[in-house]
């Protein structure tokens, strides 16, 4: 977690008041709930500069003490950062190494933080922890943390991130305050990617949920071309199921580091459905603005809606399974075939 700059995003300013209103100071846990994408790190970020400041600007961070440099060049003593292993940077690590690393936060980098928790300080001041996301812990890891917050020392403090928190120990949620942090509007998140340089993909905020920070990373990930390509693949899909699934195949990360993941892929083809049916039902679209909302009507007209919402929900039970699927080839093919006769009925 390093950065020269501890600003929180500014749809989430009136959150960032009430922490600090309280006279009673903040409690020894947080957990930062919301979509993904919203800026649940950069508020994080600004929680852990404020708390280890030594040198505090009303409620912000200086910036400029001993403690504001630690921490932006990412060495501060009195902070930690806990992300799963497969994230952790190593300096020596291959790809093979990567490959293997888990996707999980496990119990040994919990018990890593009991020395750290457990032991004072370096500055005689604040501590912080900031464990992301949260729901990547796995049981284990889970149940040693919650023996650390039963008895939290004076001065330390949990951030956790989370875009699933339901999934977290009801014990874990039980002992932390739970900030829910949301979507901007469709005009802050705008103006926000207009800000990054990123204006003109504006239409990739609804198929992103209207989170701001993941339609900017397909951008910087080279993905926006990718997803294009996947739209036109629905838009004219033709009626060989196994020429679509190649088609798709082709755009997955396992042909192309900027692909998609499978997981990713059929979330995309359950919202196009889903917009088939909106569009069929009400004449509207969710998730496709523009030039393919009107494609996607010109589709839709054609559909049947019994067949559009029994396809969707087969599309849910698939999104289930995608992370993992044991033959991605026939998953694809399936899926082809499942969305092709969703549009049969009308078009034969």
């Amino acid at each position: 977690m390093q950065t020269t700059d501890f600003k929180f995003l500014n749809w989430h300013t009136e959150i960032w008041r009430q922490v600090w209103a309280t006279d009673a100071g903040l409690p020894h846990a947080l957990l930062l709930a919301g979509p993904e994408g919203v800026g649940k790190g950069a508020f994080a970020r600004a929680l852990a500069a404020r708390l280890l400041c030594e040198s505090p600007a009303d409620d912000r961070a200086c910036g400029t003490c001993p403690s504001c440099h630690w921490l932006s060049g990412g060495n501060h003593p009195d902070f930690r950062h806990v992300v799963p292993a497969a994230d952790v940077e190593a300096p020596n690590a291959d790809d093979t190494d990567k490959k293997k690393a888990s996707r999980q936060i496990l119990i040994d980098q919990i018990r890593a933080l009991e020395s750290f928790v457990f032991v004072g300080g370096h500055r005689n001041g604040a501590r912080a922890v900031v464990i992301e996301p949260a729901e990547a812990m796995n049981a284990a890891a889970e149940n040693a943390l919650l023996k650390i917050l039963e008895e939290p020392p004076a001065n330390v403090y949990f951030v956790l991130i989370s875009s699933r928190f339901r999934q977290l120990l009801p014990t874990i949620r039980s002992r932390c305050r739970i900030l829910k942090l949301g979507r901007p509007s469709s005009s802050d998140a705008q103006r926000w990617m207009s800000d990054q340089g990123a204006a003109k993909a504006g239409d990739l905020l609804p198929l992103m949920g209207g989170a701001p920070l993941l339609a900017l990373r397909e951008i910087e990930q080279g993905r926006a071309e990718v997803l294009s390509s996947l739209a036109s693949s629905l838009a004219e899909p033709g009626r060989d199921p196994l020429a679509l699934a190649a088609g798709w195949e082709s755009l997955l990360q396992a042909k192309n580091d900027s692909g998609l993941s499978m997981e990713t892929l059929v979330g995309i083809v359950q919202k196009w459905v889903f917009d088939l049916g909106l569009y069929k039902l009400a004449g509207q679209t969710r998730y496709f603005r523009g030039e393919r909302a009107k494609t996607l009507g010109n589709l839709a007209n054609k559909a049947s809606v019994p067949a559009l919402i029994r396809c969707y929900n087969e599309l849910l039970k698939m999104r289930a399974l995608a992370s993992h699927p044991l033959n991605p080839r026939l998953c694809l093919e399936d899926m082809a075939e499942r969305y092709l006769r969703a549009l049969a009925v009308e078009r034969s």
